[in-house]
């Protein structure tokens, strides 16, 4: 089978517009997400576009506040401190990376935390590592959907995942423990990369590596989500070599179409979600 992110995303985004429109009649109050976007680093500059295209369809406030590379770190922190006081915004997100002279410890640590769309400030990673209630990274809870689509019952299934970065390995291990998941991270220092794969009844690839995880990695029955967005050539391939991983497993997801819509359609569930509890 192979996870139609394209599709999923767009069932997710159907709900957060019926909720959206529900809101809206009840207290005639939507919405509102202002993003962040320094330089033209044009990989920001696209996704940024589909952020903004996307918020508007399902009735979201969009602001994309734009800044030059050169801009200051203070005008950034004094935009986000406006940003912070407006009722307004309900959610707010600082497309990552920053140029250099811009530290992203000091940005994320200024946005709220009740408006920190994209879950990465301290307060929210310790309230997702303790169990608690907690804002969610993007990418990792488009996978847990995904994942959920394909097994409801993740409970003492083994997972393994690769990489360990803050965006994506660390959050969505704690998603899966959270699911009585068995979690295993591999990463670069891991010393059979392929045995421990070969335990997975679940595989999240997400390391950047183009097709990583080959054929005889991986076990029958397993789903793998391919978060790896790699350019070969005029190509755009995962860290898992689908072609020869697809008939050999229970589910996969395809690149691009698969766990990449899901991200921006739970940024919008993120922000209606800060929208609530404000």
């Amino acid at each position: 089978m192979i996870i139609d992110g394209k599709k999923e995303a767009e069932l997710l985004r159907h709900e957060v517009k019926k909720e959206i429109d529900s809101l809206k009649l009840k207290n005639n109050k939507v919405p509102g997400l202002t993003v962040i976007l320094i330089g033209d680093f044009a990989p920001s500059q696209i996704y940024v576009k589909n952020k903004e295209k996307k918020a508007k369809e399902v009735g979201i406030n969009s602001e994309v506040v734009r800044y030059p590379k050169e801009v200051s770190e203070q005008e950034v922190l004094k935009k986000i401190k406006e940003l912070n006081d407006n009722n307004a915004v309900s959610g707010i997100l600082v497309q990552l990376p920053l140029p250099s002279q811009i530290n992203k410890e000091k940005i994320i640590n200024a946005i709220n935390p009740l408006k920190d769309v994209d879950g990465f400030h301290p307060v929210n990673v310790g309230n997702l590592s303790s169990g608690y209630h907690a804002t969610v990274p993007c990418t990792p809870l488009g996978c847990l959907f995904l994942i959920k689509k394909t097994e409801s019952n993740l409970s003492g299934k083994h997972a393994v995942i690769i990489g360990r970065s803050n965006l994506n390995g660390k959050p969505m291990a704690q998603l899966l423990l959270k699911e009585n998941c068995t979690v295993t991270i591999v990463h670069s220092k891991t010393k059979d990369l392929k045995i421990e794969c070969l335990k997975a009844d679940i595989l999240v690839a997400a390391v950047g590596v183009p097709n990583l995880v080959k054929g005889d990695w991986v076990k029958k029955d397993a789903i793998v989500i391919d978060v790896g967005i790699n350019k070969m050539g005029d190509k755009i391939v995962g860290d898992v070599d689908f072609d020869n991983v697809k008939d050999k497993v229970r589910a996969i997801t395809p690149v691009p179409g698969g766990v990449g819509p899901m991200t921006i359609a739970c940024l919008l569930k993120n922000t209606l979600e800060c929208f609530k509890g404000r």
